[in-house]
């Protein structure tokens, strides 16, 4: 039979996609939503590229839908629901995807949104060198789209693959101007030229200061942007941020630490709302590909000899939320039996090192096996980091020395030497977190052995299949239990240490309405549902 999703009234869809998932109710001072007025939001990530396809930073997720739209959106449980298609098809097989698409939508720059788009996009996407890890994972089993007509494009898959709703939902399926896609002065960064269907226009960006949003007065929703302009600030000290905020220099910011909440929750005239992302925990990944963690007794040791609870409750002051597997808590999929089953244990720890033949110490205290010390490189992706990862790493270097006589060395390095030193194998560590709203697609880029960010460099045929049979069956029950098998697999191989689930935080005047996050994936809302009180 054919499952088909029938259009939902534009206005229910923005009442969905308004729900705040965590979040607190509007507070009476920013009254009745209200047209006009600026905004500053200053934000803790500056984003590597404004194209959308190119989106890996979960920080910046909340900018790409200020100006770009996909085929469907998400509703708080995980479902689809219709955004630039009107509805959708798919076959009983499974490798057919028929998306019926609106025609009462053009992109900013004028060009007509239509199958030929869509198409346009796509093909883009599987160009040799544009975006290789979408095309490898997320478009793996796509074998052509088809423009049937002007409102009608086809998805025809080598075999069936559930994901591809998660691709047409998500910033990386985004639709941008075909226009765009052969004009754009830069196109893999993005900026002003790149022209979208969203709600707001780019207008101007000052690499490393700030990016400018205005009211796309030719969007095709129920209703204009409720503000005509707003700039997020790139701040990326935390004391700074919430500095500009409690003396009026920005109305909203995100990403506030523990040891600045008090300077909110404390001021009658500000407010705090939390949500968890979804999609993967944020977690070390360890490298088995060479010494030591080819060894799995030593990547038992090292999550043994660290005392999560304490670590995180010294660096993020009891706020975080500590993850037990590789996917998040939020996710359906998520295995809660994991809880409490490993980790903390320091006399197991050393008695596993002592067995893999890391018995002696040096001078320092760290261990050493044929006159080499035990040491494990973290490489940090600088353009990454977020959360304060840079003084966990620095916790985490501390407790498993003390603990193990492990020697943890912490680089934080730029984008270009990291993924050098990425590329090159030269790590132990790796850190992760996505906020994919289907855990599913992190999965598959983090642990399939054709997974583009697999820097485990475990190859097992068994966590393919698995991850394989979970993409190809609309089964809740049969993915949740090909998912389960997966997580066990990771926890009894020790190939991840899961450390806590990514939240976002958010702080603004109570003048500020429409705050809140995106359902299931728990990072804020666009711009599009904010209104400034008069």
């Amino acid at each position: 039979m054919r499952r088909t999703l029938t259009a939902i009234a534009v206005t229910t869809i923005l009442a969905l996609t308004t729900a705040c998932s965590g979040s607190s109710a509007v507070p009476a001072a920013a009254g009745e939503p209200v047209a006009g007025g600026e905004l500053t939001w200053a934000v803790e990530t500056e984003p590597i590229t404004f194209n959308p396809h190119l989106y890996a930073q979960a920080k910046a997720r909340l900018l790409v839908w200020n100006t770009f739209e996909a085929l469907l959106t998400h509703d708080d449980k995980g479902g689809y629901l219709p955004w630039l298609a009107e509805r959708y098809e798919v076959s009983a097989d499974g490798r057919t995807y028929t998306f019926h698409l609106r025609t009462d939508v053009s992109f900013s720059d004028g060009t007509a949104f239509d199958a030929a788009a869509v198409k346009a996009n796509v093909d883009k996407l599987r160009e040799p060198n544009y975006a290789p890890g979408v095309a490898a994972v997320q478009l793996r089993n796509l074998d052509r789209v088809e423009a049937v007509d002007t409102a009608t494009v086809v998805f025809h898959l080598k075999q069936p693959d559930v994901l591809i709703l998660d691709f047409v939902s998500s910033p990386q399926g985004a639709q941008v101007s075909p226009k765009s896609l052969t004009t754009a002065a830069n196109l893999k960064a993005g900026g002003p030229d790149l022209a979208g269907t969203g709600p707001f226009v780019l207008t101007s960006y000052v690499a490393g200061q700030e990016v400018r949003f205005e009211r796309n007065p030719s969007y095709h929703g129920a209703r204009p942007a409720y503000l005509d302009a707003i700039t997020y600030r790139f701040l990326k000290e935390s004391s700074v941020r919430i500095g500009a905020l409690t003396s009026g220099q920005v109305q909203v910011v995100e990403g506030v630490p523990a040891t600045d909440e008090s300077l909110i929750t404390a001021n009658p005239d500000l407010r705090l709302e939390r949500g968890l992302n979804s999609g993967s925990a944020f977690s070390y990944y360890f490298n088995v590909a060479h010494a030591p963690f080819d060894d799995v007794r030593v990547r038992q040791a090292f999550r043994e000899a660290l005392d999560l609870d304490a670590v995180l409750k010294g660096v993020y002051r009891g706020t975080a939320t500590r993850a037990w597997s590789v996917i998040g808590p939020t996710s359906p999929f998520y295995d809660k039996t994991l809880e409490g089953t490993y980790g903390g244990d320091a006399t197991e720890a050393n008695r596993l090192l002592d067995e893999a033949g890391w018995a002696a110490r040096d001078a320092e205290g760290f261990r050493t096996k044929d006159g080499k010390r035990l040491t494990v490189r973290l490489v940090q992706n600088a353009p990454f980091v977020r959360d304060r990862r840079d003084v966990l790493a620095q916790a985490v270097q501390a407790a498993v020395k003390q603990s193990a006589g492990i020697d943890l060395a912490v680089t934080l390095a730029d984008q270009g030497t990291a993924t050098k030193a990425l590329t090159d194998g030269e790590y132990e560590l790796f850190e992760n977190s996505r906020a994919d709203t289907d855990a599913g697609a992190a999965l598959n880029l983090l642990l399939h052995s054709a997974g583009p960010i697999n820097r485990t460099g475990a190859k097992d045929p068994e966590l393919d299949r698995l991850l394989d049979a979970a993409v190809a069956t609309t089964d809740p029950a049969a993915r949740s239990e090909a998912y389960r098998q997966v997580q066990k697999i990771v926890v009894d191989q020790a190939l991840v240490f899961p450390l806590y689930a990514p939240a976002d935080q958010i702080a603004a005047a109570s003048s500020v309405g429409g705050l809140g996050f995106e359902p299931t994936a728990g990072v804020p809302v666009s711009a599009y549902h904010l209104w400034t009180g008069k």
